[in-house]
This record gives C-alpha cells, structure tokens and sequence, in this order.
C-alpha cells in the first residue's frame, strides 16, 4: 500500500512512525515539510498527493493540521494527535477519517481531538485511544496506526 507520511513540526522525514509502515512492507512517501511556513508545507504536501497518488494519508500533529488542509478528494486520513488548533484554518475532517491520540498527550490537549470529532458532524469520525504520550511511539500505538492504515487503504 502507498501512504502519505507527514510529520510533524521539527520532525524529519525517516522517523520512527513511516519507518515502522515500511519495514510493515508498505511504500512510505515522506516528503520535508516546511517548519515555518504552514502554506509551502501544505503545497508541498499536496504536490507529492498529486505525484503519487497513495492510497492513505497520515499526518502527525503538525502534519495532521497539514493533511486536514489538502483537497485529498476520498482518500482517508489517519490523524496523529492533529495540531489542527496551531496551525492552518481547518476545523472539521472528513467522512471516514481516524484520529489516534493519547489522553495524556503533554503537547496537544486531547480535548482538541474531541472537539473535530464533535465539530465535524454529520461526518463519521473515529478518535482512537492510544498511546502514553503526544510521540505515540510505543508498540501499542504503532500497531494501531498500521492497523488504521491497511483497514482504510483499501477499496
């Protein structure tokens, strides 16, 4: 499966997250994103969208509030902890889209994940527990974002 990686603020592509989706065997497009201009991270984004056409996209915390912000037509979203609040204007998601985030994420309130899911109706949105903290690097966390992924990536 082909998915859009994009990560978060001060984060490079290669991290931990996409690399634990690709040794899971998927194609990981993990472009650099602009730390200090939301709108050339978001162009940026929507270039590699549009280049390769992946099957899932996953933003990361400042990544999620980029993800939220691309005409990413039907294909679904997979938010970890969105810094929607921080950045960008977006306030809803789509039909179909899956939040992961932990309650005692120390960066990004998990009230906020509560609020996009509430403010985004009629759409069905999932937030997913997960996770002891805003990096969602734990085993638990990473199997439930590879989980997120193939359930959604597919037609």
């Amino acid at each position: 499966m082909k998915i859009l990686f994009l990560h978060g603020w001060q984060s490079r592509p290669g991290g931990l997250k996409p690399s634990y989706l690709l040794s899971r065997g998927h194609e990981v497009i993990n472009p650099l994103l602009d730390d200090d201009d939301f709108e050339a991270a978001v162009d940026t984004a929507q270039s590699a969208l549009e280049i390769h056409r992946p099957q899932v996209i996953v933003g990361s915390s400042r990544g999620g509030a980029v993800a939220m912000a691309l005409n990413s037509h039907r294909i679904p979203l997979v938010l970890l902890c969105p810094a929607w609040r921080l950045w960008g204007t977006a306030d809803r998601v789509k039909t179909g889209t899956l939040i992961l985030h932990s309650p005692a994420d120390e960066v990004i309130p998990f009230t906020d994940s509560r609020y996009l899911v509430d403010n985004s109706r009629p759409a069905v949105v999932t937030l997913i527990t997960v996770g002891s903290d805003h990096r969602l690097a734990d085993p638990d966390s990473l199997q439930t974002m590879l989980r997120a992924c193939e359930n959604h990536g597919t037609p």
